[in-house]
């Protein structure tokens, strides 16, 4: 077997129901660049150490580049579970260490409203509605991307979101505030005057649905002033926001669709602390104020 053989593959196989597959196709043109036309058995644990090597040559971020062998790795698991390969998966054990840790980039709300006025002077007239409803939602990109209207309820003021459109593949209700709302009717309007007929939330004027806005996305920050912050910062200022104003880590890991609220629990120190260091305030501390 080889490399061409497993990606292509396993790609024709999860095509229609991995909802990352845009994503992986992104990641097997990364990978094709280094073990294209190899044998699967030549690829090694120096292979692999040569492949981050080159990555980070190329200033990719470990986080990027764990994203790649995972998704190498799967495809590994995939083939020995389903078609009976016996390949051995040297990708196990071998992900690149981050010494930054966890990622914790979020807006503070006077750079959301800088970022949100670029947006709206943006010749992508989706961005703004876009990035108001990820701010508001903490939806991930992808499930906004294929937002149906079908699954929009501006009665109830929620967005249904199945299995099959979630990380988790769990379903999962977003409720709406009035900011997310304003996105929504935006959208509502745009579809209204240009394509009345699209089934998805955001689509371009011929009612094609929109794949990608990081290109739009990127010249907005770049004009806000705004460094260092991904797409998928939005859905970590969300939850930060809703933290910070005091919402139990339990409620925000609901609302993010969290399959453990252990993975809520990054946001924890950013939990207001004012209450807990009041109480000193009522105790004698025998102290003279200076």
């Amino acid at each position: 077997r080889d490399f061409d053989d497993l990606m292509l593959n396993y790609l024709t196989a999860v095509k229609d129901t991995k909802r990352s597959y845009e994503r992986d196709v992104r990641c097997v043109k990364q990978l094709r660049k280094v073990f294209s036309g190899k044998a699967m058995s030549e690829i090694g644990a120096r292979q692999l150490w040569d492949y981050q090597i080159k990555r980070k040559n190329d200033g990719v971020k470990p986080a990027t580049i764990n994203r790649e062998l995972a998704f190498l790795r799967s495809a590994i698991n995939f083939a020995n579970t389903h078609w009976e390969w016996d390949l051995k998966n040297p990708v196990v054990g071998r992900m690149v260490s981050d010494p930054n840790g966890e990622r914790d980039r979020w807006l503070k709300p006077v750079e959301a409203k800088r970022l949100l006025k670029e947006a709206k002077t943006s010749k992508a007239s989706h961005l703004h509605d876009f990035i108001l409803l990820a701010l508001n939602t903490g939806s991930r990109s992808g499930e906004l991307m294929n937002l149906e209207w079908s699954r929009v309820d501006l009665t109830a003021n929620e967005i249904y979101l199945e299995a099959i459109h979630t990380k988790s593949a769990r379903p999962r209700v977003l409720p709406l505030n009035q900011e997310a709302r304003q996105a929504l009717i935006g959208r509502m309007k745009f579809r209204a005057e240009q394509s009345p007929d699209a089934p998805y939330v955001f689509v371009n004027r011929r009612g094609q649905r929109i794949t990608s806005i990081k290109k739009s996305f990127r010249t907005a920050c770049n004009r806000a002033g705004i460094s260092d912050f991904r797409i998928h910062d939005l859905r970590h200022t969300f939850a930060s926001w809703l933290v910070r104003k005091g919402v139990p880590l339990l409620d925000v890991s609901r609302v993010l669709g969290h399959s453990t609220i252990k993975m809520t629990e990054r946001y924890a120190h950013l939990e207001p602390r004012e209450s807990a260091v009041r109480v000193l305030d009522s105790q004698d501390s025998g102290h003279t104020p200076v």
